[in-house]
């Protein structure tokens, strides 16, 4: 057992993947000097340029050269430099990727993990600071996940490699150093598709993914010891397909919920939980489902207050679990 770092995590998981299966391979932008964020640091020189293949600056050929390299068996690991600059990738993957098992009518498959390290870290502002998961999010074939923590950051990438169907890998930028874990050593696999309760609690529960399950964490922490309120926390972890039972539980559990993520409120993932929820238990709630999103703006600004304003954080999500215990 060692205490890493979520960018730490992802690196091992990769590691040992490509020591695993010769068929693993990683391309992308720089990532032969290990990328702009460092998560490829150290695998070009362990496996070789064959292995860790710098690419132009094209999203789109990225992406289609990892579809081209799966169909001939190959387990591709893709990086887009910053989740921002995934949109000139979205026909290939969505079009292309996402339907590549439907249309042979499941003669072929298309075994590719697409790394994207998305959200703000600060003074970002609009094109390093996006979360476009929702884009991305409702399209059949296509897997999504979002990791907390390292462990499940490890687990799920390895689980991903080894997945026959694309996975949409999103890393979150602040985890990257900011988040750390004890991860066990020798083989460590999280399940696509499960997500995970991190915290146990019994008035009030709280769904998320990604960063702002750190937040919501720190927040219940204070609120129990400042007002005795108790924080049920489940970690979505995969946010394609969605967990429905444990969604369902978890809501049962204290019936009042809110649900959290840093991608704008309108047609994010919360929605769709929101949903989940109010299909199958909305006479069991004793509160309407809250959400605590980013606002519906374009992206988040470059100075301070406007950055501020628009991003989430554990004050703001105290606040928010405050006001639903209340209700």
């Amino acid at each position: 057992m060692a205490v890493i770092t979520y960018l730490e995590a992802i690196r091992s998981a990769m590691a040992e993947e490509m020591e695993r299966d010769e068929n693993v391979f990683v391309l992308g932008e720089d990532v032969g000097k290990g990328g702009v964020l460092n998560a490829t640091k150290g695998l070009r020189d362990r496996f070789g340029e064959e292995r860790v293949m710098d690419t132009p600056l094209a999203e789109s050929a990225i992406a289609g050269v990892a579809i081209g390299a799966a169909m001939y068996g190959m387990k591709p690991i893709a990086e887009m430099q910053f989740a921002d600059f995934i949109f000139p990738a979205t026909n290939q993957i969505i079009s292309e990727a996402a339907r590549i098992r439907y249309r042979s009518n499941n003669d072929w498959n298309c075994p590719i993990v697409i790394r994207a390290p998305y959200g703000a870290t600060g003074g970002g502002a609009l094109y390093h600071s996006q979360c476009p998961e929702s884009v991305f999010f409702g399209t059949p074939g296509l897997k999504i996940v979002a990791p907390s923590n390292p462990y499940d950051a490890k687990g799920l990438m390895k689980a991903a490699i080894r997945d026959a169907d694309p996975v949409l890998y999103f890393e979150h930028k602040k985890c990257y150093l900011g988040v750390t874990g004890d991860v066990p050593d020798g083989e460590v696999l999280v399940e696509i598709g499960k997500a995970d309760v991190k915290r146990e609690g019994d008035d009030i529960t709280v769904i998320s993914y990604g960063i702002t399950v750190q937040y919501a964490l720190q927040a219940a922490e204070e609120l129990a010891k400042e007002e005795g309120i108790s924080v049920h926390i489940l970690d979505l972890r995969t946010i394609q397909p969605l967990d429905k039972e444990a969604i369902l539980e978890a809501a049962a559990r204290t019936s009042k919920v809110l649900i959290i993520h840093e991608d704008n409120k309108t047609g994010g993932v919360g929605a769709e939980v929101s949903a989940i929820i109010a299909e199958e238990m909305l006479f069991d709630l004793d509160a309407p489902i809250m959400r605590l999103c980013a606002p519906d703006v374009p992206a988040v600004g470059m100075n301070p207050p406007m950055e501020k304003f628009f991003l989430l954080n554990s004050d703001k999500i105290k606040e928010a679990m405050r006001k639903l215990a209340l209700f």
